[in-house]
């Protein structure tokens, strides 16, 4: 009992930052119906911009690690709304197969770009706060970042939760997933509220970025790629375009992927993410949350 709850421990905030990631996913799929396979590059450009606000300070405080995560949500935010702006909104009422061999072309274009800028080689990531183990009882044992990595993400997801279901932004954004005319004719404006959900899902990517490399340290430009693709098995593990079954199924990958690195199938922990994702395919497509819906011809 006592290694089950150690390694639920260590399975939740790796869990939580998967959450994160898919939450980008699931809300453009929402309001769009494609996937922005960009999304896990914005993830690592949040990595990049914590790594280089962070060395700009000679040392670590909870109040500057949180303003490091908060300038680097802004940064991936701005990014994100570009990519909408110049990349997908001139491509709006295209094929979707057209848009998504552009967003596979975006994350192309940000991987290069960031070996261009900040190289090639792997970065050690620093410290942004202070180190301690804590013990529980049981003989548990959860780390300062572990705690924190789990605790600002249940916040950020608390806060995404209030922004959708309390403010008029997102009483408009739940419009325009249901039916994006009836939302143009009753006056919401369609490119704002398309630019707002790129810019809020590139936030949680790059918190999630920051909050991926405390725990692993080691950052390069193509680090985003196994986590978004495990991410994207969590939205569509919950259920594509439901938020709370992204955030539900980024837990369970977690979870399940911390278990299984802690037995003998240690080797074939990536495997299980994508194993998880034929399974649910086949026999439960719709998600754990999601629900089938017919489409009119």
């Amino acid at each position: 009992m006592s290694e089950f709850l150690q390694q639920l421990i260590n399975g939740l905030p790796l869990g939580a930052i998967y959450a994160l990631i898919a939450l980008g996913y699931t809300m453009v799929y929402g309001v769009l119906r494609f996937i922005n396979f960009a999304h896990s590059d914005v993830f690592m450009v949040g990595a990049f911009s914590g790594f280089y606000l962070a060395r700009m300070f000679s040392y670590q405080s909870f109040a500057l690690g949180l303003a490091i995560l908060f300038c680097a949500m802004a940064i991936c935010a701005a990014l994100g709304i570009i990519i909408e702006r110049f990349a997908y909104r001139p491509l709006r009422g295209r094929s979707t197969l057209t848009v998504l061999i552009t967003a596979i072309g975006v994350s192309l274009l940000l991987q290069n770009s960031g070996q261009l800028i900040f190289g090639a080689n792997p970065k050690s990531f620093p410290k942004l706060f202070v180190q301690k183990n804590f013990a529980l009882p049981g003989h548990l044992v959860i780390s300062s970042n572990q705690l924190a990595v789990f605790v600002i993400a249940i916040a950020l997801l608390f806060t995404l939760r209030y922004i959708v279901l309390r403010t008029k932004v997102g009483t408009a954004m739940r419009a325009l997933s249901f039916n994006a005319v009836a939302a143009s004719l009753v006056g919401i404006n369609i490119d704002g509220v398309i630019s707002f959900t790129f810019g809020l899902g590139s936030a949680l990517a790059g918190a999630g970025g920051i909050l991926y490399a405390l725990n692993y340290p080691s950052i390069d430009p193509l680090m985003g790629t196994l986590p978004g693709l495990k991410a994207f098995v969590a939205a569509v593990l919950g259920g594509v375009g439901n938020i709370p079954g992204a955030a539900l199924g980024g837990m369970v990958l977690g979870v399940v992927e911390t278990f299984v690195g802690g037995t003998g199938w240690s080797t074939y922990r990536d495997a299980i993410a994508f194993a998880v994702l034929i399974l649910i395919l086949l026999f439960k497509p719709a998600g754990l949350l999601g629900k089938l819906q017919v489409e009119k011809v």
